[in-house]
C-alpha cells in the first residue's frame, strides 16, 4: 500500500469509531465526517476527542477527494444517500466498503452507483456484533473487486475477512437472514422477559430456557441482547426494515422481521434503561413504561 494511504469513515457512530480507533495511519489522518457533526452537542463530537488518528470533516465530499478507501458505516436507511453523498467526488479506483445492514438490492443499486463513478465497490457483511472483536469481526465481502480487496483489507487490520461471492448482494443476504434470528431473538427476550418479570415468573422461564437449549447462561445473554435494543434500537428497526424487504422479495411474508421492528423501535425510546446493567432492573423499567403507555392510550 501507499505510504500516503488515508482512510475515510463515513459514518462515525459505534462501528466508525471503533475502527477510527483501531486503524493505521499510512502518511496521512484518517477522516471522518457523519451527519451529526452538525450539532454541537453530539457524541460524536466528544468521540473524536478521542480519536486523535482522526480528523473530522465539514462535507462528506471531502472523503471523496482525498481518501483512497472509504469505509461507509451509517444506518441502513442512509447506504445510498450516503454513497451518492461522495460519488461525484470520488478519487479514481479508490475502494468503498460498505459494510451497512442493508438488503441484497439496496447494496446491488449502491454498487452500480459507486462503480459508474469510477471507484470500486466492495460488498461486506458484518456477521457478528463489531464489539468485543472489532477489527476481528468476521466480515464477508462480495462483488467483482472482493479478491482484489482482500489483502489491502488485511493489511489494515481486517484479521477476518473472506471472500464469500463474485456477485454483489449474496453477503448481503446471509447478513439479513441471520438477522431474522439475533434481532428476532431480541425481540422475543424483551416481549417474553418483560411480561414474565410483570407476573413474576422470570427465573422460572429462564429455568426452562436453560433446559431447553443447554449452553448459553440464559440470564447474561438476555440482559446483553436486550440490553444492545434498548441501545440501539433505532438502528436496529431500520435493518430489520431491510431484512423485510429481503424476504419479501422472494415472496416470503416477512412476519417475524415487521414484528421484530415494532419492539425494536419500541426499545429505542428508552436508551438510558441499558444503563441499569441488571436484567431485572432493565425489565421493571420496560415493564413500567409499557404500563404508562397504556394507561396513556386508555385515557
Amino acid at each position: 500500500m501507499s505510504s500516503a494511504l488515508r482512510i475515510g469513515l463515513l459514518g462515525f457512530g459505534e462501528v466508525g469509531q471503533i475502527l477510527g480507533q483501531d486503524l493505521p495511519i499510512s502518511g496521512l489522518p484518517n477522516l471522518a465526517y457523519d451527519l451529526k457533526f452538525s450539532d454541537p452537542t453530539c457524541s460524536q463530537h466528544s468521540a473524536m476527542q478521542r480519536t486523535p488518528n482522526t480528523e473530522r470533516c465539514a462535507q462528506s465530499n471531502d472523503l471523496g477527494r482525498h481518501c483512497d478507501i472509504v469505509i461507509s458505516a451509517v444506518t441502513a436507511e442512509n447506504t445510498e444517500a450516503a454513497a451518492q453523498s461522495i460519488s461525484a467526488d470520488l478519487k479514481p479506483n479508490s475502494w468503498f466498503l460498505d459494510l451497512n445492514s442493508s438488503s441484497p438490492e439496496t447494496k446491488k443499486r449502491t454498487a452500480t452507483l459507486i462503480n459508474k463513478a469510477g471507484g470500486r465497490y466492495v460488498e461486506a457483511a458484518v456477521m457478528s456484533p463489531v464489539p468485543p472483536k472489532r477489527l476481528g469481526s468476521p466480515i464477508l465481502l462480495g462483488g467483482p473487486y472482493a479478491e482484489s480487496f482482500l489483502e489491502s483489507g488485511t493489511a489494515l487490520g481486517f484479521s477476518n475477512l473472506t471472500v464469500f461471492s463474485q456477485s454483489y448482494g449474496t453477503a448481503s443476504a446471509a447478513k439479513m437472514c441471520r438477522s431474522v434470528m439475533i434481532k428476532g431473538m431480541e425481540a422475543l427476550l424483551t416481549e417474553s422477559l418483560v411480561a414474565a418479570r410483570a407476573y413474576g415468573v422470570e427465573q422460572t422461564v429462564l429455568a426452562s430456557l436453560t433446559d431447553l437449549f443447554p449452553g448459553p447462561d440464559w440470564p447474561t445473554l438476555s440482559g446483553y441482547m436486550i440490553g444492545r435494543a434498548l441501545e440501539h434500537g433505532g438502528r436496529r428497526a431500520e435493518e430489520m426494515r431491510e431484512v423485510a424487504k429481503t424476504v419479501a422479495h422472494i415472496g416470503l411474508q416477512p412476519s417475524m422481521s415487521l414484528a421484530a421492528v415494532e419492539v425494536q423501535d419500541w426499545t429505542k425510546q428508552y436508551p438510558e434503561f441499558q444503563k441499569l446493567n441488571a436484567l431485572e432492573a432493565m425489565l421493571d423499567a420496560l415493564g413500567d413504561a409499557a404500563r404508562q403507555t397504556n394507561q396513556g392510550d386508555a385515557a
